[in-house]
């Protein structure tokens, strides 16, 4: 099988632990001896700086990645209120234009073995009036990696973001099992409905949010992804 350029990292909703996720993958495939470049194509929720309009999780791919960019090809769209992107979009007065995205993520690519992309939010999170996450997916033609965020109601979010994702024909390489309630009860229970209704195992058992470090399972989950 070709190994794809990269992979695009969503989740079942927001706040489950994406750019935790993401950024402990690629510290993996870097660990690999790979050249890794990061993308948050789509970022609200940032701060002023000297430097302009600064995301905490774009930041947090760029510390990962091994491949230097500036930080308008990281994150080319950057909005300030931590709201929805497509109503921050609308009250910056941006559209936002998939093919400008492409062309930096091409430019990515070009100094990369990989390119790792964060969506925003969930699959469908919208950013625009008639396009959502799973469009820019589509346009960067990459395999989709989910972060479940497993709490009281995960496997519902996580089969339902599973048809999503397959019905536009997206390749589902993946899951991430990432603890947000440690207090779940029958957790083990938990994971293993979503094992067998998802179909695989997951790449990664995440019991908790490690943010300053690489858990040693997201580690291992990056190499399988490359052997796979």
């Amino acid at each position: 099988m070709k190994k794809p350029r990269g992979f695009f990292i969503t989740g079942t909703d927001t706040e489950v632990g994406k750019t935790v996720v993401a950024a402990a993958l690629v510290r993996g495939f870097v660990a690999r001896g790979l050249r890794v470049a990061v993308m948050k194509p789509i970022a609200s929720g940032s701060q002023r700086t000297p430097e302009g309009l600064r995301n905490e999780d774009a930041l947090a791919l760029m510390q990962a990645s091994n491949v230097a960019a500036p930080y308008d090809r990281v994150n080319p769209y950057c909005f300030e209120p931590a709201i929805s992107p497509h109503i921050a979009a609308e009250e910056a007065g941006t559209v936002v234009q998939l093919d400008h995205i492409r062309a930096k993520f091409d430019t990515l690519a070009a100094a990369a073995d990989l390119v790792v992309v964060e969506g925003a939010g969930g699959w469908l999170a919208p950013f625009g009036p008639s396009t959502s996450m799973k469009d820019l997916a589509r346009a960067l033609e990459l395999p989709a990696i989910l972060v479940v965020g497993v709490r009281l109601g995960c496997i519902n979010h996580a089969l339902l973001t599973k048809l999503a994702i397959e019905s536009q024909g997206t390749r589902l390489t993946g899951w991430i099992a990432n603890t947000l309630d440690t207090a779940l009860p029958r957790r083990k229970e938990n994971l293993e409905t979503l094992a067998r209704e998802l179909g695989t195992p997951p790449l990664a058992d995440v019991p908790r949010q490690a943010p300053d470090s690489a858990p040693l399972v997201l580690t291992e989950a990056a190499s399988r992804l490359l052997e796979s």
